[in-house]
């Protein structure tokens, strides 16, 4: 691969590419209708979702491009929206006077991002837990707002296609929609895709995906004045209709490369999974911690993908990484991990993507429906490890399964649903 390097630079790769596969849209540099009208004012962001995540999404969004301020918050915890604007301030003292929010434009609650995508605001970046990444970018869709949108892009099938019509508005919109599957902007790997596509390892004949690490937990025990909903939010990775398990929050940036190399998404789908060593305690929800998935492309190729969150110990191995296997070479993308890259910070170039789209100095960039794809990936490979079935592409786009709760509020009581058994659990 490295003899072709030469021949094939990322500007020939951007425009040999289809937006489908390529990550960015390539023929041409479209200018999308400002919201802003004249093209080179400074834009006015804001974020929902102030936690960990959210907070440094902000800060990548300074360092990305000095054309933005963020002026909005919204949460439905003040503490963590206070505590994580003090901490945006603090620690990096250089963009407090680029991250102007008022009292008056800090939204408490559950219906917060209303307020916030219906404010005088241009970008809106989606930073909650990921059950809620449907009904919220809807409603930035709705508010015709560009979207900086965290990754996944839901949790259960009802969501993806709720979240995928709202992607097809977004398009007819114009509207900019960068995904934090920040892959897509690292050049090691654009330049590499790049490659692949244009023959440089031949024909793609497997393809192996890991996310082999160690566990996120947010909470060490329960505050005995919280609701079961308020426990489950301060908790959120533990409980599936919020987070997706494993597989979907985190294991989807490398199942999105794999889509992103085949130019399309799998077709059908075995998998197999459990609990290891994670106790059925209710700080521990009812997620899986390891699940191995063989999932087959219309063209016959495989993907097998494994992902697992063992505590770590000594000698635990780990890996969070992507594999092609061509006719003449291969694609090992643990090159890229452990060194300091040339090319810099993806996380930080993608919201610079975000802000030249928007603006027209950069490519348009729409990621909605090809994320959107990948996250219903991931979700067909944890329903097949659940149910112990093989689920096809069909089957996961026509399921009724929809997670989410039918009422929301601080201390609502939400009863968890069980951990599921294949043969006995079922996909609806």
């Amino acid at each position: 691969m490295e003899a072709n390097k030469d021949h094939l630079s990322r500007r020939s790769f951007l425009r040999n590419s289809s937006a489908a596969t390529a990550g960015v849209a390539a023929f041409q540099i479209i200018r999308p209708e400002l919201v802003r009208g004249a093209g080179k004012e400074k834009l006015k962001a804001g974020l929902v979702g102030c936690g960990g995540r959210g907070r440094q999404a902000v800060i990548d969004l300074m360092k990305g491009s000095e054309n933005v301020d963020v002026v909005a918050l919204a949460d439905i915890f003040e503490d963590k929206l206070e505590g994580n604007l003090r901490w945006m301030r603090e620690q990096h003292p250089q963009f407090a006077g680029r991250i102007n929010v008022g009292p008056e434009h800090r939204f408490i609650g559950f219906d917060a991002y209303k307020k916030l995508v219906n404010s005088d605001i241009d970008i809106v970046m989606l930073a909650t837990p990921p059950g809620y990444r449907p009904a919220h970018f809807e409603a930035a869709i709705e508010a015709k707002k560009h979207v900086f949108c965290e990754k996944p892009f839901g949790t259960d099938p009802a969501g993806v296609r709720r979240f995928m019509a709202a992607a097809k508005k977004s398009e007819e919109l114009k509207l900019t929609v960068v995904s934090g599957a920040q892959r897509r902007f690292q050049k090691e790997y654009v330049d590499t895709v790049g490659r692949i596509h244009n023959g440089g390892i031949g024909d793609v004949t497997a393809l192996y995906a890991y996310w082999v690490g160690t566990p996120v937990l947010q909470q060490k025990e329960r505050d005995p004045k919280w609701g079961d909903m308020t426990w489950e939010h301060r908790n959120w990775y533990s409980y599936v209709w919020i987070c997706g398990d494993q597989v979907v929050e985190q294991h989807l940036h490398n199942i999105d490369v794999c889509n992103w190399v085949m130019g399309t998404h799998p077709v059908k789908v075995w998998a197999s999974g459990g609990r290891a060593w994670r106790p059925n305690e209710e700080l521990y929800g009812n997620i899986y911690d390891h699940l191995s998935a063989d999932f087959e492309y219309a063209n016959g190729v495989r993907l097998s993908s494994y992902c697992r969150q063992y505590p770590r110990e000594k000698n635990i191995y780990g890996n969070v990484s992507e594999l092609v296997v061509g006719t003449r070479g291969k694609f090992d993308s643990l090159s890229f991990r452990g060194a300091r890259l040339p090319s810099g910070n993806p996380y930080e170039h993608e919201h610079t993507a975000l802000i030249n789209s928007i603006r027209g100095d950069g490519p348009y960039i729409n990621h909605a429906m090809t994320v959107a794809e990948s996250t219903l990936t991931c979700i067909m490979a944890r329903e097949a490890a659940y149910s112990g079935e093989e689920i096809t592409w069909d089957r996961i786009m026509n399921s009724q399964l929809d997670l989410q709760p039918k009422e929301f509020g601080y201390d609502v009581k939400i009863g968890m649903t069980p951990i599921p058994v294949p043969g006995k659990y079922k996909l609806i």
